[in-house]
């Protein structure tokens, strides 16, 4: 798992370490020493610890004219025990929503598990974006965890889409494809 890091062609473009909006603006990161596991396994020290024990992330890309974050996940997401959602919505989305992002793409092909509770973070969540015009979508998510999504019928607040090639695009192409999605699926 060490070896897994968060998708890095588009550094040039974001870093959220750098952004003044950020939840983690100001955050130092090491190549070397690697402090934060999944199931006792070391994970690459690039991912973004936010308090939830075994769910880590990475803000990829944040574009605050267009009103979107991309955002991938790694790890066990779970709702049951550690209230993974409630960490995430309090921490981090609240504060991309007070500086406007209403648009939010999950990346969770590395999401290994889930473990669902209800469904009362993911319904504020789309209270708090829906009169903008927002949307939260998940992307590739395994289809373990995906079926274990479904069965908690999150997909009424969150959408689930399968894009294999999404990191050939750039983000703003990416954010297109999923915005052009939505608007269909939505009308």
């Amino acid at each position: 798992m060490h070896t897994i890091e968060p998708f890095y062609n588009w550094r040039h473009l974001y870093t959220a370490e750098e952004d003044e909006l950020s939840p983690f603006y100001g955050r130092e990161y090491s190549e070397f020493e690697f402090i934060n596991t999944i199931y006792n396994y070391y994970i690459h020290p690039q991912w973004d610890e936010f308090g939830a024990p075994n769910l880590y992330m990475k803000i990829l890309f944040a574009d605050y004219q267009f009103n979107y974050a991309i955002i991938e996940l790694m790890g066990e997401w779970n709702d049951a025990v550690e209230n993974n959602i409630m960490t995430l919505k309090r921490d981090v989305i609240d504060l991309l929503i007070a500086r406007g992002i209403q648009k939010f793409i999950l990346i969770a092909e590395n999401v290994l598990n889930f473990y669902s509770s209800d469904d009362c973070y993911y319904e504020e969540w789309w209270d708090d974006i829906r009169d903008e015009g927002g949307w939260v979508v998940v992307l590739n998510m395994p289809e373990q965890t995906r079926q274990e999504f479904e069965k908690a019928r999150l997909d009424h607040y969150v959408h689930l889409l399968d894009e294999p090639k999404w990191r050939t695009f750039l983000p703003q192409h990416l954010f297109n494809l999923v915005d052009n999605w939505m608007m269909r699926r939505l009308e």
